[in-house]
């Protein structure tokens, strides 16, 4: 009994402590949070908002303090092993965040840590972004150029082991740590993809992963493909040098781009946004709302389109969540682009680091954010304007007649492009090695199909007769 008593003297005198915590005036400040604090999967550190006077009612419930304090009281007393009182309140504290959301969770400081090496884009480990999904932990997807990517594990690939070791729903923080570890060291991942009965074992070897978040290169004169597989600090700027770059290269202004957004699972807020604002000319972005006044934040374009109103076709698949879905949907709402692929991750919530002292934070679900038309996005994804089926090219054999057409029959009218070979002027290029991804091959295609409109739509240039006036 005596022990009984303490417990509850000292969990009475935390909650005495809190309620008068409670009670006290609130801070005076209601300046909203700088919006380049403010984050998606990766966040800088955030100060607290100020917090609301509690209303009335809201007091913590007695019984609820009681069947806290009897159910803690049991576990040290009846537990197989013995636990100290700081074990059980932080695993209290772990799971009443769990509990909220899949994003919502406490932040010791090796977490903070690796929160900031997300956001500086180098660690080491596999180059993945998971997720925890009904207690299983689910891919959302592999960086690109990591080990994760070049063992082909796929979006919506589920992880039941790491070395031998089972993924359960009470050690998925340890097991994303197992990820993670010194560079050259091996790991064995067993997975279960979608559609497939039994699990697959990937070996991987760790490596520091160093995320080049923008990518580009011209794939036929005047159009030009950019990925972006995250979104970081200096996503923005990495992506408005890449266009100057290849509209340079180019030698004159871009006929049309594709942006790459698939299997990026996110990133920082503000890097969504420049990224949005580079694209547009004006418009909305984005906008978040929550319960708290900081939570509710509006973006608009400002004037400037980096590509100089080229056209503009955006690709997303299963694995484009948070951030990229703002960039879709932002571009999308706009009519900026082209949206093609398949139906986005379904990201639509943002989070904030709140930090509670130097070692710990918590990073809490805080608002939800909405495209320019108004839309939530949560559990729904995106849906691109042409959805494709997730299919690879290759390249047909040659068929027995040899391609026989007009020209390599005996007699045949002799054709005023007809080279003396034989072959007409058009065939004198050199062939393109074939493409393999399916996806990239039809987003240009329908880029031609814009820049072919474009020209039809565009006033016809004056006859020499019509100039003589």
């Amino acid at each position: 009994m005596a022990f009984r008593f303490r417990l509850h003297l000292i969990l009475v005198a935390v909650f005495a402590v809190c309620a008068h915590a409670w009670a006290a005036d609130p801070p005076a400040s209601t300046e909203p949070v700088d919006e380049t604090d403010s984050t998606i999967d990766v966040q800088d550190g955030v100060p607290p908002p100020a917090a609301a006077a509690p209303k009335a009612g809201a007091e913590i419930n007695l019984d609820d303090v009681r069947r806290f304090t009897a159910v803690m009281s049991l576990v040290k007393q009846a537990y197989v092993e013995p636990v100290d009182d700081h074990q059980l309140m932080l695993a209290a504290i772990k799971g009443m965040l769990v509990g909220l959301d899949p994003h919502s969770e406490y932040l010791e400081a090796d977490e903070l840590d690796q929160l900031n090496e997300d956001t500086s884009g180098s660690y080491a480990g596999l180059g993945l972004e998971v997720t925890t999904v009904d207690g299983f932990l689910r891919v959302i997807a592999p960086i690109d150029e990591t080990p994760a990517e070049r063992a082909g594990i796929k979006a919506g690939d589920t992880i039941l082991r790491i070395d031998n070791v089972l993924v359960q729903a009470d050690n998925l923080g340890d097991a994303v740590d197992m990820l993670r570890g010194v560079a050259g060291s091996d790991v064995t991942l067993s997975i279960l993809r979608e559609g497939s009965r039994e699990p697959q074992d990937f070996k991987l070897k760790r490596e520091i992963i160093r995320v080049a978040s923008v990518r580009g290169r011209l794939l036929e004169p005047g159009y030009a493909y950019l990925r972006v597989s995250q979104f970081q600090a200096e996503t923005g700027s990495d992506l408005r040098k890449r266009i100057a770059y290849l509209q340079k290269e180019n030698g004159k202004p871009l006929i049309g781009a594709v942006l790459d957004l698939r299997s990026n699972p996110g990133g920082l807020l503000n890097a969504a946004v420049e990224v949005s604002d580079l694209l547009l000319d004006a418009g909305g972005i984005v906008t978040t709302r929550g319960r708290i006044r900081e939570a509710g934040m509006a973006f608009q374009a400002t004037p400037g389109d980096a590509l100089e109103g080229a056209s503009l076709v955006v690709l997303i698949d299963r694995g484009s969540a948070s951030a990229a879905e703002i960039v879709a949907g932002a571009l999308k709402d706009n009519h900026r682009a082209l949206l093609m692929g398949r139906r986005s991750f379904g990201k639509g919530s943002v989070q904030t680091v709140l930090n509670l002292d130097d070692r710990h934070a918590l990073k809490l679900t805080t608002a939800r954010y909405y495209t320019p038309s108004g839309v939530s996005i949560q559990a729904a994804g995106i849906q691109p304007d042409i959805e494709l089926a997730d299919l690879a090219l290759s390249e047909n054999e040659g068929d027995a007649f040899g391609r026989i057409s007009e020209r390599d029959l005996r007699n045949h009218l002799k054709g005023d492009a007809e080279t003396p070979a034989g072959k007409s002027a058009g065939d004198a290029k050199s062939k393109p090695s074939a493409p393999t991804d399916y996806a990239l091959n039809e987003a240009l295609n329908a880029l031609k199909a814009m820049a072919l409109q474009q020209r039809r739509a565009a006033p016809p240039v004056p006859t020499a007769k019509e100039n003589k006036g």
